[in-house]
């Protein structure tokens, strides 16, 4: 006859039910720090058994209220498998899941202890059946699906080895999920490709469709979109209804169930795999864990298999680089070189070989020194490691060559030498591209013989000349003093002084032009003057040589700067004297200063007709002349080349406008100084 009647205790009578209902977190959190001390490494700690613990607990506790019936107690239902599968999954052995469960059996007894109370033989037979049972359900599951994971991975393993890329194994890999679970109808892996999830393989349900349709979706939206985010698993249910399904040929399929799973490889996000059913509303876990553990050892091989495309089309791509190197080098006729680190010769075309003296061949493989004279080298070598060792090019260095034994003509050589590097930054080697300059430098050399020589001749027409010239002035001069020439002697003189004047002038032109040319602008010596006394002195002076003419002068303002003060008159006189010879007669020439700020604005305006385009872009080159009529005949073509060299000389600028029916203004700015 079974025991009626529970034992006393320190506490007293004590049901099992009760103390399960009061102490069922205590319990609980006893059992959690248990398995945290046997696994601290573990996170989290037993989380589907903390979940189904509760319930688990209650269906104790209503069982231990039937103990002492007449009809033994039904043993309650144990803690679900998926805490097995949990385990399994986490990489647990059978002993391990099977401890667990044995703890939460003593965290039971010795809570029971801990508070004085007690049960009977029969609550403690029925709580002990109860945790076998789990213990024995759990076990049992762990092993079937253990067994079922290791030949579906096998399998995966098996397909991954016996593809050569993804487009073969991933298709594999989905039908072996559809073999192993027969809830799945259908499943599908997009990969990650920049900011857009693209469908790569799919089985079942839509898949034909999808794939002839090139399915893409973008990383933020839909179910893809959320699972890629979360980087966690994601079930739904009536998912032909939900509203983030982004794919409508699947709703009118009547999905039911999805479920999907992030491919990660450590913090990178891969792709995304889903599967589908439409006979059930959920996945067991079982096949959750499975699906989890197939994509989990195939994200692997994708990885792999993405590197290995990648490395083939690098591959593939240096080929066509090189044979694209290849082709520059054999039909470049400049002399181009790679060197590795060690300075030895990795690619030369045949024209640095030539340069060199040995063939192509000779080279591969060998240092400068063992290729060139042993001077040369001295001189490249140390030039060479230097490039390496600072990562800076060396540019535009000249060397000389007297062919291989020394001997023949001079021949030059321009030599640029530059680190070749990978995208990030190491230095490689280095580079040489060499190109003759040797009839470069005989024109430079004729060049130079020529300026020298036109130098020399601007100089003795310029000084020789000015002798002579005087002399006709001073003799012009005393003649037009002398009472007894006629009226037309007194014009003849007049002619000769006029016809000397402007020889001097253009002496002067070509004078201050050979200065220009020969160093490198004219020489100015500033002093503090006023432009106003400067331009009416030029415009008197002007005056007298034309007293037909009609010339206006305008001033306003402050005319004060530190300027050479003849350079400025050579200029009001060169504009003035060009706006008389090509400007009406009937019109008047205007000369007018004005401030500006910092400057001083002097502008020279004519009427007349206006300066031809093709002419304007050469107005200001020496020996141009601003026209092709009578007035070209006055002048050697430098006046405006003089005008512009002494505004650039006190850190000015010309400007010109001409416009039909508006006449022609020359502007030149002027900064006031100081000089620094």
């Amino acid at each position: 006859m079974r025991d009626q009647e529970p034992p006393s205790g320190p506490g007293g009578q004590y049901r099992l039910a009760d103390f399960l209902r009061r102490h069922r977190e205590d319990i609980l959190s006893d059992w959690q720090r248990a398995i945290q001390a046997r696994h601290p490494e573990q996170e989290p700690y037993g989380a589907l058994l903390r979940d189904q613990m509760p319930e688990f607990l209650d269906r104790l506790a209503d069982a231990a209220e039937h103990a002492h019936g007449e009809e033994p107690p039904a043993i309650p239902q144990a803690i679900p498998s998926e805490h097995g599968l949990q385990r399994l999954e986490l990489g647990f052995e059978p002993g391990e899941v099977a401890l667990e469960y044995g703890l939460l059996r003593h965290c039971i007894l010795q809570r029971m202890e801990r508070t004085g109370h007690w049960p009977s033989f029969i609550e403690l037979e029925l709580l002990d059946d109860t945790i076998d049972q789990g213990i024995i359900g759990a076990i049992t599951s762990y092993a079937h699906v253990r067994e079922r994971m290791l030949q579906a991975l096998e399998r995966v393993s098996r397909a991954a080895l016996e593809s050569e890329d993804l487009d073969t194994f991933l298709p594999r890999l989905l039908q072996l999920l559809m073999e192993t679970a027969v809830a799945v109808d259908g499943a599908s892996i997009l990969l990650r490709e920049g900011e857009q999830m693209r469908l790569r393989a799919a089985v079942g349900l839509g898949a034909e469709q999808a794939l002839a349709e090139g399915f893409s979706i973008p990383r933020d939206q839909g179910l893809t979109g959320q699972t890629a985010s979360e980087r966690q698993p994601r079930e739904v249910r009536s998912a032909a209804t939900h509203p983030q399904l982004s794919y409508e040929p699947l709703r009118k399929l009547g999905i039911r169930a999805a479920y999907s799973v992030p491919l990660n490889q450590g913090e990178m996000l891969i792709g995304v795999a889903h599967m589908s059913s439409r006979t059930v509303f959920d996945f067991s876990e079982s096949d959750k864990l499975l699906f989890r553990a197939m994509v989990t050892r195939a994200t692997g091989f994708i990885v792999q298999a993405e590197l290995a495309g990648r490395e083939r089309l690098a591959r593939a791509e240096a080929q066509r680089s090189l044979a694209q190197l290849d082709t520059l080098l054999e039909a470049s006729p400049v002399g181009i070189g790679f060197l590795d680190r060690e300075l030895r010769y990795l690619r030369i075309n045949e024209t640095l070989a030539a340069i060199n003296g040995h063939p192509v061949d000779f080279h591969l493989g060998k240092t400068p020194r063992e290729v060139l004279p042993g001077h040369v080298a001295d001189t490249y070598e140390p030039l060479f490691l230097r490039i390496l060792e600072t990562g800076e090019p060396v540019s535009n260095h000249e060397f000389i060559s007297h062919g291989p034994d020394g001997e023949g003509p001079a021949r030059h050589w321009l030599g640029n030498y530059y680190p070749v590097r990978t995208e990030s930054g190491e230095v490689l080697g280095l580079g040489c591209v060499v190109v003759e300059i040797t009839q470069q430098k005989e024109v430079q050399a004729e060049l130079r013989r020529s300026g020298e020589l036109r130098e020399q001749l601007i100089g003795v027409v310029g000084h020789d000349l000015r002798n002579p010239l005087n002399a006709i002035s001073a003799s012009a001069y005393l003649l037009q003093r002398s009472e007894e020439l006629s009226d037309g002697a007194t014009r003849a003189v007049e002619r000769i002084r006029n016809s000397a004047a402007r020889m001097a002038r253009m002496l002067n032109d070509i004078l201050d032009f050979a200065r220009s040319s020969v160093g490198g602008g004219l020489p100015v010596y500033r002093e503090r003057v006023n432009l106003h006394d400067i331009a009416r002195n030029a415009m008197e002076e002007l005056q007298v040589t034309h007293p037909g003419r009609r010339l206006e002068l305008d001033v306003e303002g402050d005319g004060w700067g530190w300027w050479d003060a003849d350079r400025l008159a050579q200029v009001v006189g060169n504009l003035m004297s060009n706006a008389v010879h090509h400007g009406r007669p009937d019109t008047p020439v205007c000369l007018k200063v004005r401030e500006a700020g910092d400057e001083v604005l002097l502008s020279v305006h004519n009427e007349g007709e206006s300066i031809p385009p093709e002419l304007m872009a050469t107005l200001f080159q020496p020996f141009r002349r601003g026209t092709t009529g009578k007035a070209a005949t006055r002048s050697v073509g430098l006046g405006l080349y003089i005008v512009q060299q002494v505004a650039h000389a006190h850190g000015g600028e010309v400007e010109v406008r001409s416009e039909e029916g508006a006449g022609t203004t020359f502007t030149v700015r002027l900064p006031r100084g100081p000089p620094s």
